[in-house]
Parts: C-alpha cells; structure tokens; sequence
C-alpha cells in the first residue's frame, strides 16, 4: 500500500505501518457505537451532595491540600477561529452602501450580529481594536455607521491586523476589569489554579498548545507572571506541551484510498483531544483537574464556583484513600471471605462498578484477584451538571463487548441515534458532561499508571472532512474523557449549571459569567 519514501514518512512520525494499515481498516470498518443501556441519573450513577457532605468534602480536601501534589491540566491547543464564524460571513457578505445592520440581519436570518454590534463596548477588545482601526485608518471616527461596524471586524479578523482568528482562545482578551485592565482566558486560568490547584503557595499548570502558539504564550507569561505572583503569593510553574506527531491519523478518500497530499505525501491529520492522553500520561502528579480553557469566568465569580472544584476534588482524596486500604488488604497473605464481601460491596456500591454474576462461585484467589483488578485502576471524579439545552457529552451505563456494564462519558457521535431504543435512552438523560474532571493517576504504591492501558480503542471516532475541497473520511482517537478513560473507576457527582460557562462563539463573552458589573 505504501511505498518506500512513504514508509519512511510513517516511521518518521514515529508510527509504525502495521499502526496505519490498522488505522485505514478502522476507518474502512466503520465506527463501533456505544451499547447505552440507560442514562445514568440522581442515585443511578450521579451523587447528589447535602450542603453539609459537600461542606466536608471541601474540608477534607483543604487539609490535605499542602500535602498532595495538584496540577491544572488546560487543552489550550487550536486556533479560535469558529468563535468568529458569523463574523466571517458578516464581512464577506455585508454592503454598507446598499443596507443596513437590521437589513443584513433579517435577510441572513443571524440575529448574532446585532448582538454583537449592540454591545460593542462590553467586549474586553473594545479599546484595542478601537485603538488599532483608528492607527490604520485615521478617518475612523469620521466614518457612517454601517462603515465602522465593518471596519470594527475587519481589525479583529485581518490577518494583517489584530487577526484574532489566528489566536488560540486562551490568548484572547476575555475579561474587562474598569476601563483599563483586559485578561486573557490564560491568565484567568493561572488565578483560577490559586484557588484550588495549589499548595504551599505553589500552583502547577500543563496547557496543551499548538506548536506555532507556543512562543504567544510564553511571551503573555512572562508579561504577566510577576505581578500576579505578587498579587496572589503564589509561585506559578507552567509547562506546556504539544499534541504528539505519533498521535496523528491517516484519512481516506470516499472511494476508501489512503489520501495523499498534491507532493504525494500521506496525509496526516491530528486526531482529536483523545490524543491528549499521551501528553497527561506524562504527568506525575497525585491530583490532575481537567478543564477546558474557554470555561473561565471572571474572578468575582470564580471564587465560588472554584468551591466546587475542591468538592470533587475531596470526594476523589476520600474515595482513593479507601480503594487503597482495600488494595493493601487484598494483598496480605490471608484474607477472609467476610472481608472479601466487603470489598465487593464497596465496589458495586461506591465505585459504579457492576460484580460478575458468577463472583459467588469464585475461589478466594479468584476473588481476591478479580477485586483487586477492579480497584487497581486510575480514578475520576466527574462534575456533572442538569442538561438545559447546552452541547457536551452524556453520562451512561454503557454495556461493553464483553457484557459488562460500565458507567461513560458518551459523545453524541459515538450513539446510533436512528437506533429507537438508544434514541429514547438519550431523551432520558438528565445530565452532560461539562469537561470538569479530578483524577488520580497514581496506585496504591504510589507508582503512575500508564493511563495508555485503560483505553477502549473501540471508541474511536470516524468523521466527515473536506481537504482542499476533497472529502475525506477522518479518524479521530477515542476521546480524552470518553473511550481514553473507558476503563477507569468513575465517579460521577451533580454540581451547578453555573459552573459550566463556555466561549462557543464571540458573543458568550456577553453572558454574566464573563463580565464585571459596575
């Protein structure tokens, strides 16, 4: 299939070809979807937390704070070009001489776009592309109305200007403070991580970038990083990483050829946030909090909502510290029957983990290895929140292949929704999965996992793409939180709807979540 010079691009990759042709069979096959038996619910797969419990999950985890090594782990990668999809068409499709804002919106059916010319001076970019439009245009000021709304996006979205497009969202200026502080998602990030993912005054945070985004924030980190160590007496250790070129998957042509690029080249492409994995397999910390760059509010906010963090992440501390007692245990050389029940019991009861119909009739040996081998596993602790229209992956209990019965994270693409039953399983659920993850990536001895071990490779995702006008059949790897983590022990707990406050597109910064009131 491949020829030479092409085996030595795959190998350069750090691939293998026996790891594309596997690639290129998957895609051929089709994707495998999710067996959902039911939407897990309150008391079926979601804790729900009285004031007091969560009052001393939150305790518990504040005094073991200083002792735990905790780390913020943000994906930061990709450019923010869809935030300003609508902007896009504005600018291509808007005559200042023939109509009006009201006409355009009305003839393009996009009511977007009156919100965002309405609340112009609300944005934190306001002042900075006011400020470049009137450096590369000194008539500015002078111009009609319609004229200016045009020469507004223009300066945000010209490549030779602001081009904010080319940005990746953490890099944009999210958050006004008064009239003359703007933050970056960013920088918000770096204060938010004071507020729950620190210790001894120290805050670790891994974003996952874009390699030609890289140097953009290096450069806002060293600008801003001294005075917020100051202002928050918090040492900040940053690194970053880049999706792994070994991660990235081949694509098919619909005749199902391998696609090749115009100097014969195989295409590559990356393959989704599943390839995170291999970069937070590289971490060695006790506790990782996931969550997404563009769910950040402004500080005022943030206090609160930061409570919820330390929420889950004392219920993952009080869960760990039982699942190793349990482990130790198991592995002394005598164990009970009594004892083994015990630990079947916590596992089916705390742990969301269905026992084997046939357990009962297992040897102590059996049980003992079968329990540990159910505990000894990597640890989540899921927010999730009540699902009133917002996009985002769905808690399940999801029957595998092998008939067992597991709680997920499903994506909607992974469900076969002309599937009637499925169909109505989904319009059951209650709750979406708002990338709001703690995670214990340790063992009992407290060696790391290798989080490559606990993948659903089944999960896989295959997805329509248009390359340079072709379409193409795209693989992309299970996801980080979705077929990545299939086989960790999860825990899903209820937290409040205001904890989840996305930047899908520009207009989101609108929302109270995202602005300072006066």
């Amino acid at each position: 299939m491949f020829t030479e010079k092409e085996v030595q691009q795959i190998q350069n990759k750090g691939i293998t070809v026996e790891q594309v042709n596997a690639q290129v069979a998957r895609i051929k096959n089709g994707m495998s979807y999710s067996n959902l038996i039911e939407a897990a619910t309150i008391e079926n797969g979601i804790e729900r937390y009285s004031e007091h419990e969560k009052k001393d999950f939150i305790e518990l985890y504040e005094s073991k704070q200083n002792s735990l090594s905790a780390l913020k782990f943000v994906p930061a990668s990709g450019a923010a070009t869809r935030m300003f999809k609508f902007l896009f068409q504005f600018l291509k499709n808007f005559n200042p001489s023939k109509e009006s804002i009201e006409d355009y919106a009305e003839k393009h059916n996009d009511t977007s776009i009156n919100t965002f010319v309405s609340n112009l001076e609300k944005f934190a970019f306001y002042n900075q592309v006011v400020l470049k439009a009137n450096q590369e245009n000194s008539s500015f000021d002078d111009l009609l109305i319609n004229e200016k709304y045009l020469q507004f996006v223009k300066t945000i979205l010209d490549k030779n200007s602001l081009n904010y497009s080319f940005f990746p969202k953490g890099l944009l200026p999210f958050h006004k403070y008064g009239d003359d502080l703007v933050i970056t998602a960013f920088q918000e990030h770096l204060f938010e991580s004071t507020l729950y993912a620190s210790s001894n005054n120290k805050a670790n945070l891994h974003f996952t970038v874009s390699e030609k985004h890289h140097p953009f924030f290096i450069d806002e980190l060293n600008r801003l990083k001294k005075d917020l160590e100051q202002k928050t007496n918090t040492t900040f250790n940053v690194s970053f990483s880049y999706q792994k070129e070994a991660t990235e998957t081949v694509a098919l042509t619909k005749e199902g050829a391998v696609f090749r690029n115009e100097d014969d080249s195989v295409l590559f492409r990356p393959a989704g946030h599943g390839a995170l994995l291999e970069n937070l397999n590289d971490l060695n910390n006790d506790l990782i909090f996931i969550k997404n760059v563009d769910n950040i509010v402004v500080s005022e906010k943030n206090i609160k909502v930061s409570e919820y963090k330390k929420l889950l992440a004392g219920i993952l501390v009080k869960i760990q510290e039982q699942v190793f007692t349990f482990l130790y245990k198991l592995d002394e050389a005598i164990v009970l029957e009594e004892e083994l029940l015990e630990v079947a019991l916590f596992v089916s009861t705390k742990m969301n983990v269905s026992i084997d119909a046939d357990f009962e009739d297992f040897s102590l040996e059996e049980k003992r290895a079968y329990l540990k081998g159910k505990l000894n596993r990597p640890i989540r602790v899921c927010g999730m929140v009540k699902n009133e229209g917002e996009p985002g992956g769905g808690p399940f209990w999801v029957k595998d292949e092998s008939g067992h019965i597991s709680l997920q994270i499903v994506e909607f693409a992974q469900i076969n929704i002309q599937d009637k039953a499925q169909q109505d399983i989904v319009k059951n659920a209650t709750h979406f999965n708002p990338t709001d993850l703690v995670c214990g990536v340790k063992n009992y001895k407290g060696e790391k996992f290798n989080l490559k071990e606990f993948v659903d490779s089944e999960a896989a995702f295959i997805t329509l793409k248009n390359q340079n006008g072709v379409d193409i059949k795209a693989l992309e790897l299970p996801g980080l939180w979705n077929g990545s983590m299939a086989y960790w022990n999860s825990i899903f707990v209820e937290i409040p709807l205001n904890t989840f406050n996305p930047v899908k597109t520009v207009n989101d910064l609108l929302k109270p979540a995202h602005q300072i009131v006066s």
